[in-house]
């Protein structure tokens, strides 16, 4: 079985009088470790796409199994309890609390599933260990570049042992430099600890990255390439 399934999947959402088609029948399969990448121009609906994947939205038609659950079948309030314990997630703005350190940021959400305080630091402290940041614990984000930043990101994405990370355009406000730097980082989550990254982007040289490249345009999957 699949990690990922989905099977014919379209979402239209109404504003006014016209119905705006953001996804148009999109079946895609993607296997346990695999790194994808999905690009396509705004409004071609990868954000869509993502949304759903990521237990945040669900389709108006269509099936999404994740791990074994049909998504579609799940209520929305019971998704937030498949989202803490399935995937993790990396956001371009970083989304971090601006008046807790880079420990407490981390812990946050095994707050939210209920992981005994004895342990929340000490898996804390092993995530920031594995981005390479456990000298950074008890520093600020403003005490952070923007590089350090994000890797605070992923050890949070890492701290519940979800299978999958999805990356909403993680180095959108990062250097060039900085970007390596964090891709580099993706690539071997994926590759040391086989998680699953599934990466949205709209950077052809980020996208080099993964190992899987998925296309959308108008709501369509286009493209679906494997790299050799």
């Amino acid at each position: 079985m699949s990690l990922i399934e989905t099977t014919d999947l379209y979402k239209t959402y109404a504003l006014g009088d016209v119905s705006v088609h953001a996804l148009q029948g999109v079946s895609v399969s993607i296997e346990r470790g695999e790194f994808v990448a999905v690009m396509g121009p705004s409004g071609s609906g990868k954000s869509t796409f993502m949304n759903i994947l990521g237990c945040l939205d669900k389709p108006t038609s269509g099936k999404y199994m994740l791990d074994g659950i049909d998504v579609t079948a799940t209520d929305l309030s019971k998704l937030a309890g498949v989202r803490n314990r399935k995937i993790g997630f990396v956001f371009q703005g970083f989304n971090l609390i601006s008046r807790t350190t880079a420990l407490e940021n981390v812990e946050l959400p095994m707050i939210y599933n209920h992981t005994p305080a004895s342990q929340r630091k000490k898996k804390a402290m092993e995530a920031l260990e594995a981005v390479g940041l456990a000298q950074r614990a008890y520093h600020m984000p403003n005490q952070l570049s923007g590089g350090q930043q994000q890797r605070v990101a992923i050890a949070r994405s890492l701290v519940c042992d979800a299978p999958i990370i999805f990356a909403d355009e993680p180095t959108g406000n990062l250097d060039t430099k900085m970007s390596i730097e964090v891709m580099d980082l993706f690539t071997r989550l994926n590759k040391e600890m086989g998680k699953t990254i599934i990466l949205i982007t709209h950077e052809p040289d980020i996208a080099e990255f993964a190992g899987r490249l998925i296309t959308f345009r108008d709501g369509k999957k286009v493209s679906d390439e494997v790299k050799k």
